[in-house]
Parts: structure tokens; C-alpha cells; sequence
């Protein structure tokens, strides 16, 4: 049988998740690894390959602690003082076969917010084509592949829809950890080590970039240094998977500001509405492929 475990990489948030799975015939055969292709750990549960592990050179503890605490701060008060905000991205999350193969699925989309209740995203991958549209009231979820939707009554705030759509729909928004209204708060949940690794650049932007850790999981975020310091990549490593799969997301033509876009869903000709408990026959609006395989966790 084709299994795979499906794993949160952050406790209680949902940009992304770590997946452990047998994909199916064309990808993966159905035997199962041995134990000697388990690496050998040490103590501290590192992988014992005869060197130790390379520590990156930062400043002095305390200081680098204070000063990415301060840069994540003031990009999650940024964040919460724009009232209209549109973005494109791109977006990584690994998959780990049951023969340890890391496999990667690549999509790409946009989102407009309007706080605190306005939504539109956009997701676009070789299996997917799906729009997700909120206006305070309704949530419209469409998927252009089979010119379908689904729409569900859930009024509130966008902080609302994510937890609607993470405990009731099983759904995710592209970002949805730096799209809440206090973003320092909820990704700094179970952080044990905060670092300030100095400066990168991230598509031509010289970016802040910060590594922190927590029981699960290890995460880091570029931000764009400057008057806007919005998030320009965001990774997440998952520590509980073998193979320590990862999401990453890289964030494109940022706008902040500016007046509200269009957060009305007007249903394409011929389109057909599903009840909102047929949502799981929208294939294509789950984030794998139907040729991955979900099955019993080992």
C-alpha cells in the first residue's frame, strides 16, 4: 500500500505542511526501507557524518536575540497598519517518499487582503487552478479545471476565515501565517532560539534575515530592510520528519496601500455549485496531486 503521514510544520498555523509518503505506481515503488538506510544520529540527535555541524556566525547572543525579535516586530506592526495589501508568490513544499526521496511541488499565485475582512487568493500549480474569494460574509472557493465552487456562509474577520478554514474546510491560504492581524504573536508560539543572521538579498531586495526555532519546527524569514519591511521569503523546516522536508515561500510584486480591489465572486458561465460538504470532490483545490497517496501514518 501507498502511504504517506500529512505533518503540520508550525502548531497552529497553516501557510504549508511537511508531507512523509509513498507516492503512487509511476513514482514510487511500494517496498519499504530498510534500517540501515536510517541515518546513524548521535546523542544530541544529529546525524553522525564524522564533522560537526557548521554554526553560522552571528553576533553576541543576547544582542542578536533583541535585535530579530525588534526586525520581526516591527514587520508584524507594519504588517497590521496596511489596510489594503496584493502580492504574488511562489511557493515550495517538499514531500518525502518512503524510499527518502524529497520531491517537490511548486506553485504560484497571488493574494489581495483588504482588512479585517476582505480576501482574494489565486493558486496555480501543474494540477491545480483554484480561486478563493471572501467578502466578509461568504466563502467562495472555485476550481477552473472543472469550472466548479463551493461557497460557505463564514462571517468574520480574515483572522476567522484562516481557523474556518484550517479546522473546518481542511483548506489553507497561500501565507496565511503573515496575513493575520498579529503575526509577531502567532509565529512566535514555542520559540525557543531566536537568531539575527545578518543580511540577504532576495530578488534583487537586501533583506533582514532572521532564524528561529521551536519544538517542531525551525523557520526563517527574509525581510525587506527600509521604510516597508514586508516579508520577502519565508522557510519552514520540519524537525519531526525524517529528511527534514521544507516550505518556503518567496513574495513578488508587493503593494501596500492603495484603494480596495473587487472581493465579489461572480461565477463563470456554466459553472456548477457543489454543497459545501462535496468540497473534497474539488480535487484540485487540495494541495497534492492525485497521484499522491494518503494512507495510514507509520
Amino acid at each position: 500500500m501507498h502511504r504517506l503521514q500529512l505533518v503540520d510544520l508550525r502548531r497552529g498555523l497553516v501557510s504549508a505542511a511537511a508531507i512523509v509518503l509513498a507516492i503512487g505506481p509511476v513514482l514510487s515503488s511500494c517496498s519499504k526501507p530498510t534500517e540501515q538506510n536510517t541515518p546513524q544520529t548521535n546523542a544530541s540527535g544529529q546525524a553522525a557524518t564524522g564533522q560537526a555541524p557548521a554554526e553560522p556566525t552571528a553576533p553576541a547572543s543576547d544582542q542578536s536575540t533583541q535585535n530579530a525579535k525588534a526586525l520581526l516586530k516591527a514587520m508584524s506592526d507594519y504588517l497590521a497598519s496596511q489596510k489594503n495589501i496584493s502580492l504574488s508568490y511562489d511557493s515550495v513544499f517538499e514531500v518525502v517518499t518512503d524510499q527518502k526521496q524529497k520531491l517537490q511541488v511548486a506553485t504560484s499565485g497571488t493574494v489581495d487582503l483588504s482588512r479585517p475582512d476582505k480576501l482574494r487568493t489565486t493558486r496555480k500549480s501543474g494540477f491545480s487552478d483554484t480561486e478563493t474569494v471572501f467578502d466578509g460574509k461568504t466563502l467562495s472557493i472555485y476550481g477552473k479545471g472543472k469550472n466548479a465552487y463551493v461557497q460557505a456562509e463564514v462571517p468574520g474577520t480574515v483572522d476567522n476565515l484562516i481557523d474556518q478554514l484550517r479546522d473546518k474546510f481542511h483548506r489553507q491560504l497561500p501565507g496565511a501565517d503573515l496575513l493575520g492581524s498579529n503575526v509577531y504573536e502567532a509565529l512566535m508560539t514555542d520559540v525557543t532560539d531566536v537568531k539575527d543572521l545578518g543580511s540577504g538579498v532576495i530578488d534583487g531586495k537586501e533583506c533582514d534575515h532572521l532564524a528561529f526555532r521551536a519544538k517542531d519546527t525551525d523557520w526563517q524569514i527574509w525581510i525587506a530592510q527600509g521604510a516597508a519591511p514586508y516579508p520577502c521569503r519565508y522557510v519552514i523546516t520540519s524537525k519531526t520528519v525524517d529528511q527534514a522536508p521544507e516550505f518556503s515561500m518567496t513574495i513578488r510584486d508587493w503593494k501596500a496601500g492603495g484603494g480596495a480591489g473587487d472581493f465579489s465572486f461572480k461565477p463563470p458561465a456554466g459553472a456548477t455549485k457543489l454543497d459545501a460538504k462535496d468540497l473534497e470532490t474539488l480535487k484540485e483545490t487540495s494541495d497534492l496531486p492525485e497521484n499522491y497517496r494518503i494512507g495510514a501514518a507509520e
